[in-house]
C-alpha cells in the first residue's frame, strides 16, 4: 500500500516577498564584505606610508670580572686600639672602698664597695685596658700567684659551650664558666657592663662594683712595662694639669710630660711606650676668608 506524498503549495505573493529578501539579504551581505575589505586595504596604506622608527637597543653592559675578597686579618690582642692602656702599679695606700696605686706614670685609683678590700703592700696589681673591656689581677709579689682577677666590659654570652661568658683578655679572647653564679646574671641582660670575680680556671667567683681614674704626671722610667694609647679632647686647665675627656672618663695630664700649648676643645692623642712618650695635637685649622673680604699677603 502506497502512501501519498504531502507537498505544500505557497501562494503567489508570500512568494515573492520571500524572493525579495533573500535577494536583498544576498546584496547587503555583499556589500558588507565589500567595506571590510577597503578598511583593512586603507589601515595597511596607512601603515606603509607612516614613518618607521627604529629605537636603537643599549650597548651591551659589561660585567665586571668578581675579584677574590681576602678574609679579614685575625686581631691581634698585643695591638694597642684606642684607647688601650697596660700598667703594673704597687699598693700606695687604701682608704675604705678606695685603693690608690703607684704606677710608672702616676696614680691609678680603684673604687669598689665589695672588692678589694684585703689588698696589701706586699701584692702588685696588674692592669689592661681595652677599648670597654678592662683586667685588673692582684697577685703575691714574692711568687707571682693570682690573689684576685676582676674583669669589666659589656656582658657576652659563649656561643660554643652552655653557661659560658665570652671575655676580652691580654693573649686573646677567654672562655669564663658561669659555675654557680648563673644566679648572679639574672639582672643583667646581653651587652650590659658587668664585672665579674674570676679564678685560676677562669670561673665566676662573684659579682662585683669597679672603676678606675687614671693620672699621668711623670714619664715612666727605661723599660718600663708601660703602653698606653688614649684620645680625648681637653675640658680644662690648670695650672700644670691638662683635663682631658676620654673614652673612659676624665684622665689628669702633667704637661711636664711633653704635652704642647693647647686650648679647652681641642683634641689631643697621649701615647706611651715603655719610656717613650709621644702626645699628639691637631694642627689649628684657619678659618676660611669670608666672600668678599681681601687677603692681605
Amino acid at each position: 500500500m502506497m502512501h501519498a506524498g504531502y507537498r505544500a503549495t505557497l501562494p503567489p505573493a508570500v512568494r515573492n516577498d520571500l524572493q525579495t529578501t533573500e535577494t536583498n539579504n544576498f546584496f547587503l551581505s555583499r556589500l558588507l564584505r565589500r567595506a571590510i575589505a577597503a578598511f583593512f586595504a586603507g589601515v595597511g596604506m596607512v601603515i606603509l606610508l607612516c614613518p618607521v622608527h627604529a629605537e636603537e637597543l643599549p650597548p651591551p653592559v659589561e660585567t665586571p670580572a668578581l675579584q677574590a675578597v681576602e678574609p679579614p686579618a685575625a686581631i691581634d690582642p698585643q695591638v694597642p686600639v684606642d684607647p688601650f692602656i697596660k700598667l703594673q702599679g704597687s699598693v700606695w695606700r687604701t682608704k675604705a672602698g678606695i685603693v690608690f696605686l703607684k704606677t710608672p706614670v702616676g696614680l691609678l685609683t680603684l673604687t669598689s664597695k665589695t672588692a678589694l678590700k684585703d689588698l696589701k703592700a706586699s701584692q702588685e696589681v696588674r692592669f689592661w685596658l681595652h677599648d670597654r673591656h678592662s683586667i685588673v689581677e692582684i697577685r703575691k709579689r714574692s711568687d707571682g700567684s693570682l690573689v684576685h682577677r676582676y674583669l669589666s666590659g659589656p656582658m657576652t654570652s659563649g656561643t660554643d659551650v652552655p653557661r659560658t661568658l665570652r671575655w676580652w683578655g691580654p693573649d686573646g679572647d677567654q672562655t669564663v664558666h658561669v659555675g654557680t653564679q648563673e644566679a648572679r646574671l639574672t639582672d643583667y641582660r646581653e651587652g650590659d657592663l658587668l664585672t665579674i670575680e674570676v679564678d685560676e680556671t677562669n670561673t665566676m667567683s662573684g659579682v662585683h662594683d669597679l672603676q678606675f681614674d687614671l693620672q699621668v704626671s711623670q714619664a715612666p722610667e727605661a723599660n718600663a712595662d708601660v703602653s698606653l694609647l688614649l684620645s680625648g679632647t681637653v675640658s680644662k686647665l690648670k695650672s700644670n694639669f691638662i683635663f682631658v675627656r676620654t673614652p673612659i672618663g676624665l684622665v689628669m695630664l702633667n704637661s711636664k710630660i711633653g704635652v704642647p700649648h693647647v686650648k679647652v676643645g681641642q683634641p689631643l692623642t697621649l701615647q706611651i711606650n715603655h719610656e717613650q712618650v709621644t702626645v699628639t695635637v691637631p694642627p689649628t685649622a684657619k678659618p676660611a676668608p669670608r666672600r668678599g673680604a681681601a687677603l692681605i699677603h
